[in-house]
């Protein structure tokens, strides 16, 4: 185990390249935040020209995690994280919502951007009881992650791994199911998984602008249909709802019916 805040380790490709729109600044710009360049505004706003919904979609999800996560520390007695593909640091941060209800926490997270990186102390901010790192990995080296990982979770103990809009990024199906199946091998009895992705066969104008957007020479983002995105669940045991849209996914006490929308996910226990 590591002192609570774990240098992240040196990126292979520090350089930021400022010329192409990235998703994880992009996704920043809609959840309102300022770590973007104007290449990822443009690409940003063309998109919510054809689909204004996007930002709604953003902020969804991030409130569908938070929820995740107060569950997993409050009711689930999680006490520790293993966050792949966290993007740019915003408000409710993994660690800030789980440390803030238990502040033995520990948590890491994985990305491969290196703006992230230059971010990262942001992430690492860590309570004294609990521990936050940074690793500096791809979705697709799961070995990898999982090595660097056990340097400050101890994979003896329940652990929950969250994907939150990570594997559309993997194009192939199989060989996305196969890096869950992989991560989970990992961690023992009692842990969870935690995925939510934009969903297809919901909302075909978000479709249409999803797909321009994979075309606009961006790094693409794959939807999913939901019997897709239910079956990186396979073998796990459903907390309920199940899988839903992230905005029916227990919605906090007393708020009004939210309306479906294309992005959908759900938390699942290991038996």
């Amino acid at each position: 185990m590591t002192d609570p805040v774990t240098t992240p380790e040196p990126a292979e490709h520090q350089k930021i390249d400022t010329s192409v729109p990235h998703s994880a600044r992009i996704w920043n710009y809609w959840l309102g935040g300022k770590d973007d360049y104007p290449v990822d505004e443009a690409a940003g706003d063309a998109y919510t020209d054809v689909f204004p919904g996007i930002v709604t979609i953003a902020r969804s999800s991030r409130a569908f995690l938070r929820r995740n996560i107060t569950y997993l520390v409050s009711e689930a007695g999680i006490r520790q994280f293993l966050d792949v593909g966290t993007g740019l640091p915003t408000a409710q941060n993994t660690h800030e919502v789980a440390q803030q209800i238990a502040p033995e926490a520990r948590i890491v997270y994985v990305d491969n951007d290196p703006m992230v990186l230059g971010h990262a102390r942001a992430l690492l901010y860590s309570t004294r009881e609990g521990a936050t790192a940074y690793i500096d990995s791809d979705v697709t080296d799961p070995d990898r992650i999982l090595a660097a990982a056990a340097k400050t979770l101890d994979f003896r103990r329940p652990t929950a791994l969250i994907l939150s809009n990570i594997l559309g990024h993997v194009a192939d199906h199989d060989q996305a199911r196969s890096i869950v199946t992989r991560l989970m091998d990992a961690l023992p009895s009692g842990s969870y998984l935690s995925i939510n992705d934009g969903s297809r066969g919901v909302d075909p104008v978000f479709e249409q602008a999803q797909d321009a957007y994979n075309e606009s020479g961006a790094v693409p983002y794959n939807l999913r249909t939901v019997e897709e995105i239910t079956a990186f669940f396979d073998g796990l045991e459903l907390v309920e709802p199940g899988v839903v849209s992230v905005t029916q996914w227990r919605p906090e006490p007393g708020a009004t019916g939210a309306d479906i929308i294309a992005e959908h996910g759900g938390l699942a226990r290991k038996p």
